[in-house]
């Protein structure tokens, strides 16, 4: 078990250096490749991983270019999400190697999708694609009892992407009778089009039934984001302008984690059983 928990470990912290030398090629439309600092000269070895850039000394490159600290903060982030999945969902009885390694596998995803979304408010084709085409492998290569199979994985999807399709073309229209009515430039919707394929995604993975309760997991914690961050601009003295766009997908994957890891004690708090 030790064994394991250090392996997984290991490679979460390889994978979150994925995931941010992919975060900061994708947006832009560049073809990954070897980690850069921000002025894009090539970061050395030793400074693949945001983690080993910090502790080695070389998160600032000979320029002066330094790293974020979202560097080091997204692998560690990864390895949480691998080793608490690993925890939760090891002990099970009813689930397969097979299954555990698809589990683990959305988490980088998931880190991807987050870190996109708050720094370019974007959620990538190039992300959800291939990521959607994962979990109808998972749907097909392991359709144990409690988890969705083919059928149920594509029911979940459909169901996301509806639910959130809607609510896209409402925005629209919101934002078409505001303009009119009001003589406003108004050129953001609430839900963007990657949220809808986001959704799809989370329906993959989840199936039919959980994904009801994953959008309405993220449905409330998007209110209380909201909440807390009309409250921080008060407290800094900001204010708010009316219309900001806020990114909703780091909401879509906190209920879909929260869901996939969590879905007995989910069910049981919101629908008693």
């Amino acid at each position: 078990m030790i064994l394991e928990i250090v392996l997984i470990a290991v490679v979460g912290l390889v994978a979150g250096g994925i995931v941010n030398a992919l975060a900061d090629d994708l947006p832009h439309h560049r073809w990954p490749g070897l980690p850069r600092y921000p002025d894009g000269s090539p970061r050395p070895a030793a400074a693949w991983l945001g983690s080993s850039a910090f502790f080695s000394g070389k998160r600032i490159s000979p320029t002066g270019s330094r790293l974020s600290w979202r560097y080091p903060l997204s692998e560690i982030l990864t390895v949480g999400l691998m080793l608490l999945t690993y925890a939760v969902k090891s002990g099970e009885a009813d689930v397969s190697s097979l299954q555990l390694l698809f589990w683990l596998a959305y988490m980088p995803v998931f880190v991807l999708i987050t870190i996109i979304d708050l720094e370019h408010k974007l959620i990538l084709f190039s992300v959800i694609i291939p990521a959607s085409v994962l979990a109808i492998l998972d749907a097909i290569l392991t359709p144990i009892q409690k988890e969705p199979n083919l059928e149920r994985a594509l029911l979940g999807g459909a169901v996301g992407f509806g639910t959130f399709f809607v609510l896209y073309l409402g925005g629209i229209l919101y934002v078409y009778l505001v303009n009119r009515l009001q003589g406003r430039g108004i050129n953001t919707v609430a839900f963007g089009y990657g949220d809808v394929m986001m959704a799809l995604f989370s329906g993959l993975v989840l199936g039919l039934e959980a994904v009801i309760f994953a959008l309405f997991i993220t449905v409330f914690l998007g209110a209380i984001g909201s909440i807390l961050y009309l409250i921080v601009q008060r407290l800094l003295g900001k204010g708010y302008t009316m219309f900001t766009a806020l990114p909703y997908g780091p909401y879509i994957v906190a209920g879909t984690v929260i869901m996939l890891l969590f879905s007995a004690q989910v069910r049981f708090l919101i629908a008693g059983y």
